[in-house]
């Protein structure tokens, strides 16, 4: 293992940024019933993050900053990454969330990663326009940890992916090792591992250095 791969909402993080987004404009219920169809395989990704982005438009860049300061990374999650950068293991996060948010709380709490692959909200005016841009709208996860591992010099053999929802399939299918976190019912048959907490995590990922 040279290269580990996390997603980050409901991975990395419990908080699911668009619905904390969706919190500052009263549209968090219809967020989190979009999201969850979306890892459940339910509907393509690309849309559900289209049909949630929609919801946000008029957001203020405030209200932007205030949903993404909320945003918090699972009890041992910094331990894990820090742990492995340590051990000369290359990091990054795939996310098809929001690299601002990722990078709030990364910042928060000291963390650092090697890479971080991510889309972005669009804004007109100091407010959301409903848009999303980014690698990883219509692009998926594999292509991602493909561009990442090339970038630090890794073959995608010694590469580990850790993810929990459908979106993820592509990079856990692709990665020499695929680690689910507490994963939804589609995506744990094509896990090599499951576990429900960063010990779990950190103790199977030392096995592997």
């Amino acid at each position: 293992m040279k290269l580990v791969a996390f997603d980050f909402d409901g991975t990395l993080s419990d908080s699911e940024m668009s619905v904390l987004l969706g919190e500052q404009c009263g549209v968090a219920d219809e967020m989190a019933t979009i999201t969850e169809r979306a890892m459940n395989d339910e509907i393509e990704y690309a849309e559900s993050l289209r049909e949630r982005v929609a919801l946000l438009e008029g957001l203020s860049a405030g209200g932007v900053e205030a949903a993404f300061e909320n945003v918090e990374l699972r009890p041992g999650a910094g331990e894990t990454i820090r742990e492995l950068n340590d051990a000369g293991i290359v990091t990054a996060i795939v996310t098809g969330g929001f690299g601002r948010g990722v990078e709030s709380v990364l910042a928060r709490t000291d963390t650092p990663v090697d890479a971080i692959v991510a889309n972005q909200l669009e804004f007109a005016d100091e407010q959301l326009n409903g848009e999303v841009s980014g690698p990883l709208v219509e692009g998926t996860k594999d292509d991602a940890l493909r561009a990442v591992a090339d970038n630090a010099g890794v073959a995608i053999e010694e590469t580990v992916a850790v993810g929990d929802g459908a979106n993820d399939l592509p990079m856990l299918r692709t990665a020499g090792f695929a680690v689910g976190y507490e994963p939804k019912p589609a995506v744990e048959p094509h896990c090599d591992a499951v576990v429900a907490s960063m010990d779990e995590l950190g103790e199977l990922l030392a096995e592997r250095v």
